[in-house]
């Protein structure tokens, strides 16, 4: 006859296991929120539609927030926790500050969302859905948004000051800041076509325009008009033509040595990215499907999962 004591830790191993397993058997899945909010993706294209069209830069700036907040701790919307007097967050890091911006349109997909399914969808979910509607408004190519990750309740800024990849990172480093979160070097290159839309602040590109020798004249001199060599640090310039359009004008750019920041030319300037470039500058179709994949790669990052993290009910603060 099993004595009591044995009963005892069976059972309890019987839950450890079973508890264990069902947090790390959850899994991202396109369908988490089929029966518990089926007007999510609605709701999130609808405020993003209103977004792009009030302000086109907006598409880049919400793919912008979701890349920071996945290259720190996974993605766990850390990125849109404010700051308040016994927490630091992640905002004010050096990458971030007075950099990362759409903040204000992540809250009013939340309240939409909170209105339709409460307490039911994580902000890190809405960032991603976002993200990838903000690309698709701007036509650029769409994706299926794997979903169920969670929200964190802390944040880095100490992570956020180390992990996001510099505007004046070589191509090694670069390779190396996407490796540690276990995408590789063609992840890089097609990851950073994402500046196919969008601006850059001057201080973010003056050392290019000014020191640098692998970049077309004509090019640097029409930055330079809107960049003065010793003001202007917020003054802002496309990273491409067509900075409102998703397209692959970008690399078509840094083949011509008209990349906008110095990390940006590292992707062609005589190493083992030059073929990739070359391929997308010519091959748009090839640019978004693998951009596309890339992106789900990305989005799984460290997410949370089962029961780990929260649901918040205000992106900005812990419950």
């Amino acid at each position: 006859m099993v004595s009591a004591p044995s009963l005892f830790v069976t059972a309890t191993l019987l839950v450890f296991i079973f508890g264990c397993c069902s947090t790390v058997n959850a899994q991202l899945s396109p369908t988490f929120y089929s029966k518990t909010c089926p007007t999510l993706l609605s709701v999130v294209r609808t405020t993003m539609n209103q977004a792009v069209t009030k302000e086109p830069r907006m598409g880049a700036s919400i793919l912008r927030l979701f890349f920071h907040d996945c290259f720190v701790n996974g993605c766990d919307a850390s990125i849109l926790l404010d700051d308040t007097a016994s927490f630091t967050g992640e905002k004010n890091a050096g990458p971030n500050q007075n950099s990362v911006r759409g903040f204000e349109v992540i809250d009013t997909i939340k309240t939409s969302v909170e209105a339709a399914c409460n307490a039911t969808v994580s902000c890190a979910d809405i960032l991603a859905l976002a993200a990838r509607d903000g690309v698709v408004l701007l036509g650029g190519t769409s994706w299926t948004v794997p979903l169920g990750r969670r929200d964190a309740r802390t944040a880095s800024q100490s992570a956020a000051n180390s992990n996001l990849p510099s505007p004046f990172a070589d191509l090694a480093a670069l390779i190396s800041s996407f490796t540690a979160k276990g995408l590789t070097a063609k992840d890089m290159t097609v990851l950073s076509g994402a500046h196919t839309i969008g601006q850059a602040q001057c201080s973010s590109f003056r050392t290019r325009i000014y020191n640098e020798t692998n970049i077309d004249p004509g090019f640097a001199t029409t930055r330079k008009a809107s960049c003065p060599a010793s003001s202007g640090n917020t003054n802002l310039a496309p990273f491409d033509t067509t900075p409102n359009g998703f397209d692959n004008d970008y690399y078509k750019a840094l083949v011509g040595r008209r990349g906008l920041l110095h990390s940006d030319q590292q992707l062609f300037n005589n190493g083992s990215q030059d073929a990739l470039v070359r391929t997308y500058s010519t091959n748009v179709a090839a640019f978004n499907r693998d951009f596309a994949a890339a992106m789900v790669k990305m989005s799984r990052i460290s997410p949370l999962l089962g029961t780990n993290g929260e649901i918040r009910k205000n992106c900005r603060l812990v419950n």
